[in-house]
C-alpha cells in the first residue's frame, strides 16, 4: 500500500486506521450532547418530563422557542448590543493587551519587571466583589451604564501575561532593525511585530470574544433594569428565572405545570446563545493550537 508516493506497511496501515476509528468515535462523543441539546429544545416539555431526553425530538414543539422570541424586538436587540460589544471590545482589548505585552518583553523598557511583578500580582489576590462593586458604581459612577460591564473586560492579568510570553518569540534584532530605518515605535509594532503574532492574537482574541459573549454577571450587577436592551445571555438568563417562577406559582392551579417550558426552554436558551458565536472557531482553529502552546511553554 502507498500513501503519497511512501510505501505503507501493513501493520502501519492497520495503526492509522485504529487511530481513525478512535477519532471519530471521540468526535462523535463529543457532538453528542450537542444533538441533544437541540433535539431537547425542540421537544414537547410533558414528553421530556415524564419520558427523559433523546437524541431525537420527542413530540416536536417549538414552544420553547416561542418564550425565547415572544419579544422579537427586545430579544434582537439584545443580540445587537452582545455583538456591539464583542467586536468592538474584542479588537480594542487585542490593541492594548497586544501593546502591553509586546511593551512588558522589550529589553529597553526599565520598568518591564516590575510591571509584570504588578499584573501577575492580581492573578493570586482581587479586592472582591464588594469593593470593586462600590468603585465601579460610586466612584467611577457606571452603574446602569454599558461601560460597566465593557470596561470590566477589556483586559486580563492572564491574557497579558499569555501575550507578554508570545512576544518573547519575536526576535529583538526586528525592533531594532526598525529603528536603524528610522521607525517610531509605534510604526515598528504596526507594522512589523503586529504580523508576527497573529497565533497569539486569535487565541486572545477568541478568549476576549467569549468572554464578552458569555457576559451576564456584570450585567446583573451593573445594568439590572436600567437600560432598554441587556446583553444576550443576561436576557436569555432572565427568561429562565421567569419561566421557573410562574411554574412554582401556578403548581397546583388550572392549568397544567408542564404546559410551561422548563427543561425545553433551558436547551432552546443554549442552543439561541451558543449558535452565533460557535462559528468563529474555524476562523482560529489554525492559529489557537500553536498560540496557546508557545504563550504556556515561553518562561
Amino acid at each position: 500500500m502507498k500513501k503519497n508516493g511512501v510505501k505503507m506497511t501493513a501493520s502501519t496501515a492497520v495503526v492509522r486506521i485504529i487511530s481513525y476509528i478512535c477519532v471519530l468515535f471521540f468526535s462523535l462523543m463529543c457532538l453528542m450532547p450537542f444533538l441533544l441539546m437541540i433535539s431537547a429544545s425542540f421537544s414537547d416539555e410533558g414528553i421530556i418530563t415524564r419520558e427523559g431526553f433523546g437524541l431525537l425530538p420527542k413530540g416536536f414543539s417549538l414552544t420553547a422557542y416561542g418564550w425565547v422570541f415572544r419579544y422579537p424586538k427586545v430579544i434582537l436587540g439584545s443580540y445587537g448590543v452582545t455583538i456591539t460589544m464583542t467586536v468592538f471590545g474584542t479588537i480594542l482589548g487585542l490593541f492594548l493587551i497586544a501593546m502591553t505585552g509586546y511593551a512588558l518583553q522589550r529589553q529597553d523598557f526599565p520598568f518591564r519587571n516590575a510591571l509584570s511583578f504588578f499584573i501577575y500580582f492580581t492573578t493570586l489576590f482581587s479586592a472582591g466583589m464588594a469593593p470593586t462593586y462600590i468603585w465601579v458604581s460610586r466612584y467611577l459612577n457606571l452603574k446602569g451604564s454599558y461601560m460597566a460591564v465593557f470596561l470590566q473586560l477589556l483586559m486580563t492579568p492572564w491574557l497579558i501575561i499569555l501575550m507578554k510570553n508570545f512576544a518573547r518569540s519575536v526576535p529583538y534584532e526586528i525592533t531594532e532593525s526598525g529603528k536603524m530605518d528610522g521607525a517610531d515605535d509605534f510604526k515598528i509594532f504596526i507594522m512589523l511585530i503586529l504580523p508576527m503574532l497573529k497565533p497569539a492574537l486569535a487565541t486572545v482574541g477568541l478568549f476576549l470574544a467569549l468572554g464578552y459573549w458569555n457576559e451576564w454577571y456584570n450585567s446583573m450587577l451593573y445594568l439590572g433594569s436600567a437600560v432598554t436592551y441587556k446583553p444576550l445571555q443576561y436576557y436569555l438568563y432572565s427568561i429562565i428565572n421567569t419561566a421557573a417562577q410562574l411554574k412554582s406559582s401556578m403548581a397546583g392551579a388550572a392549568i397544567t405545570i408542564t404546559d410551561l417550558p422548563s427543561n425545553t426552554l433551558k436547551m432552546a436558551t443554549a442552543v439561541v446563545a451558543t449558535g452565533p458565536i460557535i462559528f468563529l472557531y474555524p476562523f482560529v482553529q489554525r492559529y489557537f493550537i500553536s498560540g496557546i502552546t508557545i504563550g504556556a511553554v515561553k518562561g
